[in-house]
């Protein structure tokens, strides 16, 4: 299920590795719910051995460098953006950048650290942000890095030190390739494949993907592999990783939420690598790598994968840990809907009636739509005696659930969509149920 770590946690630019032990491991930089500043001073490393991504386990803080926990000693208590991670000959390494273009690496016996002992990577250090390693089939390791122009250099056996012979530059640009931001290097078969954020469509909200027959090029521009446009009102990036894992080729990337570019989660979808190498670009999904959602089930609002308008997903003030997807602005359902892909309604049976059920707040009317019925519910909201302040996001109101008939019987599985017309609602949940 999208997004893949609990609610009260924000990961961004997730780098995602199967290490040695066969677990899956992820790190990433924070955001802090609520806060408009990229980053905050931790790296956490999540694992997981399920195939479906559902169950994670957090081993903590790895490394900080908080003014009074300094793990960069020359650049104390600058915020820690986009890392990765690789294992090589019994150790593991965590690269990690800064918001002032500092390039590190610290040294760990396990995968989930701690990693401690940074080193300052020379060359690379102070030229730019988001490291990306590399460790090819013949044991030689690759570091790339930077921000509108990718650059990169061979590695030398003590995993600090760059081969500055071998250093490339333009491996990746803006003009070529669309590169903004994020490499992500991985190898499938025989050739090489940069995942990185792509400003192609206007905004860097592109994950896409390049591919050479080289670690450090030339490569040519494959294509977009996910987008995370209509994620939030003023999503800016997008940043992630492609892995294979458990038989399975995943996309992972992250969203913004809160109505900002920050408070970002981490997300996941299968891939697929065809047989000329391609990948197909996906849509963005609420249930991810698990089966399609159960619509007889209790269904999150907040974990709509798509929203237009002013909607977006914010905490709820009453329920700690948890959220609702809200609309402060209102307006007619063309400008405000909210997507949920994919719902499986196979448990439904054409000889019985069923409701649409929502429980939310606000005044105005929630339309049920599917792909393949269209239109097949309407719930009335009446107003409730929410704040006359005009603010409605300032305000809860009271939170009722309200079910209606459904016209059609959904069939199969599919994507649906809640449209809002009214003013300031808010959504916990929803569901169908069999009529008594």
């Amino acid at each position: 299920m999208n997004p893949l770590l609990p609610r009260t946690f924000f990961m961004a630019d997730g780098e995602a590795h199967v290490m040695p032990d066969g677990r899956l491991y992820m790190v990433g930089s924070t955001d802090h719910s609520g806060s408009r500043d990229y980053c905050g001073h931790d790296h956490h490393i999540w694992s997981t051995d399920d195939p479906a991504l559902e169950n994670w386990v957090d081993h903590g803080v790895v490394f900080s460098n908080s003014t009074s926990d300094s793990g960069i000693p020359w650049a104390p208590g600058v915020p820690l953006y986009a890392p990765d991670m690789i294992y090589k000959d019994g150790r593991y390494y965590l690269y990690m950048c800064g918001a002032n273009n500092f390039e590190a690496v610290a040294f760990a016996e396990r995968p989930e650290g701690p990693y401690k002992d940074a080193r300052r990577i020379e060359g690379a250090d102070g030229d730019g942000i988001d490291p990306t390693v590399f460790v090819d089939d013949d044991g030689t390791a690759y570091l790339l890095w930077g921000q509108f122009h990718l650059r990169g250099a061979k590695l030398r056996d003590n995993m600090y030190e760059l081969d500055r012979e071998s250093f490339t530059d333009n491996i990746l640009t803006e003009q070529l390739h669309g590169f903004h931001e994020g490499a992500s290097m991985r190898k499938i078969g025989s050739r090489y494949y940069l995942v990185y954020t792509d400003i192609s469509r206007g905004r860097a909200t592109c994950m896409s993907y390049a591919v050479s027959d080289s670690p450090l090029g030339p490569y040519k521009k494959g294509g977009v592999i996910v987008d995370n446009t209509y994620c939030d009102p003023l999503t800016w990036n997008n940043h992630g990783s492609i892995q294979f894992y458990k038989g399975r080729w995943f996309v992972f990337y992250h969203r913004s939420s809160q109505n900002g570019q920050t408070c970002r989660r981490m997300c996941a979808e299968p891939i697929e690598v065809l047989p000329d190498g391609s990948i197909p670009e996906v849509r963005m999904s609420s249930n991810g790598a698990s089966a399609p959602i159960d619509p007889l089930g209790v269904i999150d609002g907040a974990c709509a994968c798509r929203m237009k308008g002013k909607m977006y997903i914010a905490p709820d003030p009453d329920e700690p840990g948890k959220e609702l997807l809200m609309d402060c602005v209102g307006g007619n359902w063309l400008e405000a809907w909210a997507e949920y892909r994919t719902l499986d309604f196979g448990g439904l049976s054409a000889d019985r009636e069923y409701e649409f059920c929502v429980n939310a707040s606000g005044s105005g009317r929630i339309v049920l739509m599917t792909e393949k019925e269209g239109r097949i519910a309407v719930a009335e909201l009446a107003a409730n005696g929410n704040s006359a302040s005009g603010d409605c996001c300032a305000d809860n109101g009271v939170f009722r659930t309200v079910c209606y008939p459904l016209s059609k019987i959904p069939e199969g599985k599919q994507t649906v969509w809640l449209l809002f017309e009214g003013e300031g609602m808010k959504v916990r949940f929803f569901f169908i149920k069999g009529r008594l």
